[in-house]
């Protein structure tokens, strides 16, 4: 997990990843944000899962909208390092995947349903 510096989860662990360049396949996209968050060079193989981010105001107002695309990388090489939008990176383990305060609600979404069904990695 990286510890975003900008919204949306400014200041949060969240999984690496950004947005897709004009152009640019989506797979491409996902190497790419993960090598700049964390120096990490990994091949992406495939779409894991996708999910809907909506934030809104407090009188309920949709203030943005973001899908979150989850693909599985494999590591080829490279030490975690924070990039970018990453202020840092940390590793979890499967006990701070549920109790890590600052983890944000999608990270742990995802990385509960990962553990929970080890054929989705």
């Amino acid at each position: 997990m990286v510890q975003r510096r900008n919204p949306p989860n400014a200041g949060l662990l969240a999984l690496p990843g950004g947005r897709v360049e004009p152009g640019e396949p989506l797979l491409s996209a996902a190497q790419r944000e993960l090598h700049e968050e964390t120096g990490i060079i990994a091949d992406a193989e495939r779409v894991m899962t996708a999910i809907d981010q909506f934030q809104h105001d407090d009188r309920g107002r949709l203030l943005s909208h973001f899908v979150i695309v989850v693909v599985v990388c494999r590591w080829v090489e490279g030490v975690a390092v924070a990039g970018d939008d990453a202020s840092q990176v940390h590793w979890l383990d499967a006990a701070q995947i549920s109790s890590e305060p600052s983890l944000c609600a999608s990270a742990r979404r995802i990385a509960a349903n990962l553990l929970a069904d080890p054929s989705r990695r």
